[in-house]
């Protein structure tokens, strides 16, 4: 897996897969708040298999390897 997620994509990631978490276990949104998983795990891995299909990359040239 080659890292195709830059910084500041991987911070929003995080946080949006974090919000959307703490919104499921409060109660305050139903179920499909468990989807933040998905961007969660992304971030912190640096890579979306999305991005990889789509031909997309967020990461600088010099952060891959």
């Amino acid at each position: 897996m080659k890292i195709n997620v830059g910084s500041t994509d991987r911070i929003l990631r995080i946080v949006v897969g974090l919000a959307l978490i703490g919104l499921t276990l409060a109660g305050t949104i139903g179920a499909w708040g468990w989807i933040g998983v998905v961007p969660l795990l992304t971030g912190v891995f640096k890579f979306c298999p999305a991005y990889t299909l789509l031909g997309m990359n967020t990461c600088p040239m010099d952060a891959k390897k």
